[in-house]
């Protein structure tokens, strides 16, 4: 079982001349996925305009499973979820809402950063404990299938 996040409509728009999604709009639908879960440990726009602190993407793998076109609705989930002090490692899933297809997934390393002198820094305790609880929660839910960027992790 997938953990939902959110979902989004192929807008005219973002589709090229080849009459499909942009791969620059898929990685615009994962973010608004992440950003549910940033909001939820209290680590998005709100911590990163009051606490200064954020998280910055620093590496990715992106696949593109099967093409979307305008019009189409797709959900986001999340796969997998885990972080070591200064670092959290996601993959996010993208199905057709309609047909049931994964279209794309997206692995990411994001490191937290304090905006105040832009520099990496540990995840407060709390979030820390937040993160792990949501984990050891949906654990079992996880479908990572092949992951390539967890070895970035140090535990």
């Amino acid at each position: 079982m997938k953990i939902y996040l959110n979902s989004g409509k192929v807008k005219k728009e973002w589709t090229d001349y080849n009459g499909h999604m942009n791969l620059a709009f898929y990685i615009h639908l994962f973010d608004a996925g992440w950003e549910v879960l940033l909001q939820k440990f209290n680590m998005g726009e709100y911590s990163a305009k009051i606490e200064k602190k954020t998280t910055f993407a620093v590496e990715s793998h992106t696949t593109y499973d099967k093409e979307v076109k305008e019009g189409d609705e797709v959900d986001i989930n999340l796969l997998f979820l885990d972080r070591d002090k200064k670092r959290l490692i996601y993959k996010l899933e993208m199905t057709h809402k309609d047909e049931g297809y994964r279209a794309a997934t997206t692995e990411v390393c994001s490191l937290y950063v304090d905006l105040n002198i832009r520099k990496v820094t540990e995840i407060e305790q709390d979030k820390q404990k937040q993160i792990d609880e949501f984990i050891n929660e949906n654990r079992d839910n996880f479908e990572p299938g092949n992951l390539s960027l967890v070895h970035k992790l140090k535990k």
